[in-house]
């Protein structure tokens, strides 16, 4: 616990905001079960049923009202590809328990190069799963609250930085916060389908009338290139899948079995939604509207419940909080996708520490930042940032099946040559759909994606091969048996005058040897004559230098002696280790901090790094309740900071 009364007061703060610290033997009591995991994992994919359709009759609008009804078979066609995707998926689950998902598959199973590009793509689909869902929230808010569009942005902040605090206060807390919703979504959801199903089924549809300010119909021919569109804008129903494979170790054991059954679970539940919801939209004649109208799932709910039903208001809540909590898929994902990447030298070694909840505080906090500047930039326009969003997923998709086939190839394990088929055509259907987003949305935003994953690669690797070269820079030869040092040693203390932190350095470097002496730097020659004799006056036997600096400059004239040092050592005799002992005065309050240790920060900078150099920080704090001890005694809790060099 903190020693200071700020210390203890921001101590508990922080655990009222995000609970008390959690040790690591209570990481198992954080994992979920099924019922929690498929709120937290999923609530992406099932919330994507929410804007999919609207996207696939925005596309097939331009072809007149009497072609809207292909937008049913879009739906199954798309309803397909995620059953081949989410059986293939169950796969990776049981495959690579420890998560990762496409980014472990393709490297492990087709080369470290096809892993980055994986992990590049899923990185940018979670970014973007925060700000298109969170988009997506709000312009169902703006479905009942047409207001709320002037406010997007301020509600979109509001949004994420909850969202945040929950995933900081760790899974199983964030899991009972998202849990109501997402199932009260999925109830309200399949009440709306159910409805549609009965009213069809008995003949008693009554088309809606469209808004005034739908979407007008067009008279363009259906073709085979409007069909891939409207298939690429609904193939944003897909995004998420993947969000449980790389999650895995999150469940409770066992974890493997876990995983896939909740993907399972999961592909039915977003087939019969997103299915559903286009087959109500197309029965009762409804439109998208333009930017800050009511959405179709929107419109859908008021057609089932009726206007002014409770139940509509509480669809509209559902669907709002789950869109917002959609999020919440990237933020377990992200994080634990960029702690797997640091621990294997691609991401700095930060983004694999946890905080105080067994959270990966780093990766949550990145995550929450980029995606509201994103979100900001596009201007919370759902519309404006779906092109962006399909790339990464199939991109991802297409690596990982092809990877599980080289695994069943390589592994043949039971049942592996019909798991071998499901990956391969899965392999096959994620690359052509790859090809199908890319060309039909690059010119509205892909081009992105395409330019931003080489990137993000080219950065992974960077980092790589500065941690490959640190790394060899520190190794040590396993034949080496480290014996006591022979090389001599030599102290030299910067001091800027007599005081008690002067005379606690003093100390310090008598202890390591007894070559000490101390230099100060000066452009006063009559304050270098007072300092002098104060100094011998007070702690004799251990020389002054005192270093002239006519452009009152500091770490250079020091720096300048040292090299003098250096230059007066016999030649042919091993060149010492020079420790430099820096007095450090702390001060009690943050405030107070601004106004000292300038000198000292810039004297250990330029030090740093010197050869045959080791800097010795030696701060001085004053005893509390006024009781200050003899001078030159060191402060026993104060902080002591060494600074190798070569």
């Amino acid at each position: 616990m903190p020693r200071t009364a700020r210390g203890r007061a921001v101590a508990r703060l922080r655990q009222a905001i995000f609970g008390r610290p959690l040790a690591n033997q209570e990481e198992i009591e954080e994992r979920l079960t099924k019922k929690k995991a498929l709120a937290i994992f999923s609530s992406d994919a099932i919330s994507s049923s929410a804007y999919a359709t609207e996207e696939i009759l925005r596309v097939l609008l331009v072809a007149g009202a009497g072609l809207l009804l292909v937008s049913v078979q879009v739906a199954v066609a798309i309803a397909i590809l995620l059953a081949v995707v989410s059986v293939s998926y169950r796969q990776v689950c049981r495959a690579y328990p420890n998560g990762g998902g496409a980014y472990v598959v393709a490297r492990t199973n087709l080369a470290p190069i096809f892993g980055l590009i994986a992990a590049a793509a899923l990185l940018i689909d979670y970014v973007m799963t925060v700000a298109v869902s969170t988009a997506a929230a709000i312009a169902q808010i703006q479905s009942v609250i047409p207001a709320a569009y002037d406010f997007r942005i301020e509600i979109a902040f509001l949004a994420i930085s909850l969202i945040t605090i929950a995933n900081l206060r760790g899974l199983r807390e964030s899991g009972n916060i998202f849990a109501v919703p997402t199932y009260l979504f999925v109830g309200l959801a399949l009440a709306i389908v159910a409805i549609g199903a009965v009213r069809i089924a008995t003949g008693t549809v009554v088309p809606v009338p469209p808004e005034p300010d739908a979407v007008p119909f067009g008279t363009e021919t259906l073709g085979v290139l409007l069909l891939l569109k409207a298939f690429a804008g609904g193939s944003v129903a897909l995004t998420g899948v993947e969000a449980i494979a790389n999650g895995v170790p999150a469940f409770k054991p066992p974890e493997a079995k876990n995983a896939a059954d909740t993907m399972t679970t999961m592909a039915v539940l977003l087939a019969i939604l997103f299915i559903g919801l286009t087959v109500f939209a197309v029965a009762f004649g409804l439109r998208p509207t333009e930017e800050g109208g009511p959405s179709i799932v929107a419109l859908a709910a008021r057609t089932a419940f009726g206007v002014g039903s409770p139940l509509f208001y509480a669809f509209a809540a559902s669907t709002a909080l789950i869109l917002f909590l959609a999020a919440n898929t990237s933020f377990n994902a992200f994080p634990r996708l960029a702690a797997i990447l640091a621990e294997d030298g691609y991401m700095p070694r930060q983004f694999s520490f946890r905080g105080d909840r067994l959270a990966y505080s780093w990766g949550i906090v990145l995550l929450a930042a980029v995606a509201f500047l994103l979100l900001a930039a596009f201007g919370g326009d759902t519309h404006a940032l779906i092109p962006l969003y399909s790339v990464g997923v199939f991109l991802c998709f297409t690596l990982s099946q092809l990877g599980m086939v080289k695994h069943w190839l390589r592994g043949r394990e039971g049942g592996w040559r019909w798991r071998l088929g499901v990956n391969a055509a899965g392999g096959v259907l994620t690359a052509v759909v790859l090809g199908i987003v890319v060309f039909e949305k690059f010119a509205d935003g892909a081009y992105l994606v395409v330019i931003l994953v080489p990137v993000l690669v080219g950065m992974m690797l960077f980092i790589s091969r500065q941690y490959g070269r640190s790394r060899r820079q520190l190794a040590v030869d396993p034949a080496l048996v480290v014996s006591a040092p022979k090389r001599e040693e030599r102290v030299v203390v910067p001091i800027h005058g007599v005081d008690r932190s002067t005379i606690q350095a003093v100390n310090v470097g008598r202890s390591i040897d007894d070559d000490i002496r101390a230099v100060h730097i000066s452009a006063d020659p009559d304050d270098a004559a007072r300092v002098r004799e104060a100094f011998e006056r007070q702690i004799p036997g251990v020389p002054l230098v005192v270093v002239d600096s006519p452009y009152r400059a500091l770490a250079g004239p020091l720096l300048a002696y040292l090299d003098v040092l250096d230059a007066a050592w016999p030649p042919g005799k091993p060149e010492p280790i020079t420790f430099v002992v820096l007095p450090e005065y702390v001060a009690s309050s943050w405030w107070e901090r601004l106004l000292y240790n300038q000198s000292a920060k810039r004297l250990r900078a330029a030090l740093l790094g010197r050869s045959h150099t080791v800097v010795v920080n030696v701060p001085y704090r004053h005893e509390k309740h006024g009781a200050e001890g003899p001078p030159g005694r060191p402060e026993t809790d104060g902080e002591v900071t060494t600074i190798a060099g070569q």
